[in-house]
């Protein structure tokens, strides 16, 4: 349990662990991992039994890290000390655990069989916050769980181990899940109730928007498809229906689409090719880094498009949008360096600047590449 300044329930949160391990049938032990309490709930968890673990790392994920760390079982679980928790619900988890899953997630939400008891969960956090990054999660991650923000949960210590966490916040809990499923780990959900926060001079810990955009932001540093990739494509696709309609000139809904159309266009698929390229430097970086698993689909990838056939499409890309210029140039010149005629050299010009910055980029971005892939002791 990790804890701060929790005098008001921490006993009780202690007591009803001691039951709940009696009654799963399984040897174990109480890990107060204390973050810097200063009212006495150190001494109030000695006196209960229950061994505790100073972290002296600011944050709800430092101490549960520690508190892990120190753990000496072989299935943890995790749950916090406001007494929101009930863990003489503890034997739900074992016996799952029991059967090899390798994480079991409480679920206290009514779709997933849980319950929420009156007051103790905000109506926006119960029919907004958890039940969004819930779906965002099962649609992103595919973690087959109806309640991520749960905190009640239990693992075994060679998946914590695996995952190799990093979030010392509170997005440690949702890194956890995330990861799980990501890793194609075993999990379990079981209904549980959340009673109302037992304390009463300490405001919760949670904060509503500031801890929901951490976990979105934390949703999208481990997801480049839908950070980078999706946008980008959506961006390119756009730039290319914009150059498929203004480069012959076409008069689409009384307007008609001409140089202008093409330098949006050409925005367009330059915002969204960069776009692309990053999708590619983050799963690169994160799967070499362990933030994220091995990609079969981009192994495949970078089996068929190396270093040297992407500096070859580069390099043409390079040499065909410089002739492109160059052929603007000569017929600047056929006219005596004197005023031309933009509605049509444009359409040779934008074009050429585009694929030229295209492949300059490509040929930047494939050594990039290269040196994000290189192996790391």
């Amino acid at each position: 349990m990790p804890c701060l300044n929790e005098a008001e329930t921490l006993a009780s949160c202690i007591r009803k662990a001691q039951i709940g391990i009696e009654e799963a049938g399984v040897k174990g032990e109480i890990v107060i991992s204390d973050n810097g309490s200063l009212d006495g709930s150190i001494d109030i968890a000695r006196s209960f039994g229950a061994r505790v673990i100073q972290v002296a790392k600011k944050g709800y994920g430092s101490a549960l890290q520690g508190g892990i760390a120190a753990a000496r079982g072989r299935w943890i679980v995790m749950g916090d000390a406001d007494d929101s928790y009930d863990f003489r619900e503890l034997p739900k988890f074992v016996q799952k655990l029991r059967q090899g899953f390798a994480l079991v997630q409480g679920c206290r939400l009514p779709w997933g069989g849980g319950k929420v008891m009156p007051g103790a969960m905000p109506l926006l956090h119960r029919w907004l916050g958890n039940p969004m990054f819930s779906l965002m999660a099962a649609w992103w991650f595919k973690a087959p769980v109806h309640d991520i923000y749960c905190g009640l949960r239990a693992f075994t210590r060679e998946l914590y181990d695996r995952l190799d966490q990093r979030c010392t916040g509170m997005e440690f809990a949702t890194e956890m899940i995330v990861k799980a499923s990501l890793y194609g780990a075993k999990i379990a959900e079981v209904p549980i109730t959340l009673h109302r926060d037992g304390r009463k001079s300490n405001a919760p810990h949670l904060k509503t928007f500031r801890d929901g955009w951490r976990t979105l932001r934390f949703f999208l540093m481990l997801s480049p498809r839908w950070l980078f990739l999706v946008p980008g494509g959506i961006l390119v696709l756009l730039g290319l229906v914009g150059y498929a309609l203004a480069l012959p000139g076409l008069t689409v809904w009384g307007a008609t689409l001409d140089a202008h159309t093409l330098l949006f266009a050409t925005l367009s698929i330059m915002c969204g090719y960069q776009s692309i390229l990053f999708a590619l430097f983050t799963k690169v970086f994160a799967i070499s880094e362990g933030l994220l698993p091995k990609d079969k689909r981009l192994t495949r990838l970078f089996e068929i498009v190396t270093l040297e056939n992407a500096l070859v499409v580069a390099v043409g890309a390079l040499v065909t949008g410089l002739l492109l210029l160059l052929v603007s140039v000569y017929v600047w010149k056929s006219k005596g360096f004197g005023p031309l005629d933009y509605r049509q050299t444009m359409r040779i010009v934008i074009p050429g600047s585009m694929i030229t910055a295209l492949g300059f980029q490509t040929i930047l971005a494939s050594f990039f590449m290269s040196i994000l892939a290189l192996s790391r002791k």
